[in-house]
């Protein structure tokens, strides 16, 4: 695991009851995300999952109030049913985003524990005011939220 900085990362740690197996079919298959990406009444579209290392990871979600806001990036890791590392600082292919959100990489492990899965979800920051600016933003509620909704949609299948 990546050495966590308190002062650029944010973390939320969790015993889900899904299996990695069923964890990982919902972030392998683009029309299960959909369903658990965003909290809800926000709707979740136009997946791309193109899972290998340099591949694209893509998603519209519809805010009400706010529009809608893309998310581009590229996956920089893929262990079935272990790991995920994506970023936003990159296209891709590996190319430099255009477009930049926060400027983070994202690391999901998930590891067998009892019947459930140990479910580590990091997103680390270049700067200690980006990693506060997401946090301001909701993170902990908003990844908490579809975390759970993750587990309920994977203990479903």
């Amino acid at each position: 695991m990546t050495l966590f900085d308190p002062t650029t990362d944010l973390e939320i740690n969790r015993l889900l009851q899904a299996s990695p197996a069923q964890i990982w079919r919902c972030w392998s298959d683009a029309r299960l995300l959909e369903q658990w990406w965003a909290p809800k009444p926000v709707i979740t579209r136009d997946v791309v999952i193109d899972l290998r290392p340099g591949g694209r990871f893509y998603s519209v979600m519809d805010v009400p109030d706010h529009g809608e806001m893309a998310g581009e990036g590229c996956f920089l890791d893929v262990v079935p049913e272990r790991r995920l590392v994506w970023t936003d600082m990159m296209e891709e292919g590996w190319r430099p985003a255009r477009a930049e959100f926060f400027g983070f990489t994202a690391v999901i492990t998930m590891e067998p524990e009892g019947s459930g899965t140990r479910y580590v979800a990091r997103a680390m920051h270049r700067k200690p005011e980006v990693a506060k600016q997401h946090a301001d933003m909701g993170f902990y509620d908003g990844w908490g939220t579809v975390i759970t909704q993750l587990d309920a949609l994977a203990l479903g299948m």
